[in-house]
Parts: structure tokens; sequence; C-alpha cells
């Protein structure tokens, strides 16, 4: 196995911070239990910068030490958040970013988070909370609608921000020349 970089572990950290700290501050929707927040937006960031690993790791610390400071931890989700940064992760593994970033790039990440947050919530959040905590099934798929639903908006707009404003900061290839005496 790979060993992760210093780098991808401070990331890491920050971005569980992030993560948290984005995830207190919400707005609850008509579906009870389900907010808008952005803290997916970090971690889709996250993800498409340090890997699935990174992503994974983002979302299960986050989202577990939001529940843990508010009603306990809710396993089924804080897993479907992991998964989210996983699959998003995987779905921009290969984008390199020192050449820039087009509309096909940005077209790759918005693909792979509406595809992360769909199976995520529309499928994942539901199943397990059906077979942790039997839950009532209409609820369920009610909420992760919801939620996949107001996470690929939030991410799609705040993400794709944060992805052009980094891809401002990189100095691209070729973009240095030598200065003459």
């Amino acid at each position: 196995m790979k060993k992760l970089s210093v780098k991808t572990v401070v990331a890491i950290g920050i971005g569980a911070a992030l993560f948290f700290v984005l995830g207190k501050i919400s707005i609850p929707t008509p579906v009870p239990n389900t907010y808008i927040s952005l803290q997916y937006a970090i971690q889709a960031v996250f993800a498409t910068l340090f890997g699935p690993i990174a992503g994974l790791l983002i979302g299960f610390i986050g989202h577990t030490l939001i529940d843990a400071t508010s009603y306990g931890p809710w396993w089924s989700w804080i897993i479907a958040s992991a998964c989210a940064g996983l699959i998003i992760g995987l779905g921009t593994l290969t984008m390199n970013f020192n050449d820039g970033l087009d509309a096909k790039k940005l077209l790759r990440f918005n693909i792979a988070q509406i595809v992360a947050h769909l199976l995520s919530w529309g499928i994942i959040a539901p199943c397990l909370d059906i077979l942790i905590y039997s839950e009532p099934v209409e609820k369920l798929f009610a909420q992760g609608l919801m939620a996949g639903a107001a996470n690929i908006v939030t991410t799609g707009v705040v993400g794709t921000l944060l992805l052009v404003a980094y891809a401002e900061t990189i100095v691209k290839r070729g973009s240095l020349n030598k200065e003459e005496d």
C-alpha cells in the first residue's frame, strides 16, 4: 500500500476541520433532519486535489465530529459522507492543474460530484439507515434525495468556484521566462 504524503495528511486534517466547521452552519430544508450546507464543496475540492483517501477520511472524520458534537454519531450518514469523498477522489484522480483548468476538467469534476452525491445520498445512506437503524423507508429516501440535491447544487457552485480560484494560483508550465540583463 502506498504511504500518504505529509502534504496529504495535513490536507486531511485541514479538510476535516473545515468540513466540521462548515457542517455546523446549515440551512434547514422542508425535509426533517436534512440541511443545506457547504462542507461537501470543501470535501470535493480536497478529494480532487489530494485524492480518494483524503476525500474519504475528510468526510469520515468531519462528519463524525459534527455528529459527536450534536446528537451522537449517525453511522449510516457518516459512511455516506466518506463514500462521497472517495467517489469524487476516484472520479478526478488523474486531473492535473499544472496546465490550467478548462471546461473539460470542470465538467469532469461536476460529473464526479453528481455521481458521488447520487450514490451516497440516494442509495448508500438510505440503505444503511434501513440495515443499521430500521428506519422507515419513505422518510429515508426523501431525506436522501433532498440531501443529494442540495449537495449537488452547493458542490457544483461553490466547489467549481473554489477550483477556479485555486487554478488561478498555480504557475502554469512554461509561463516563467528568464530575464535578460
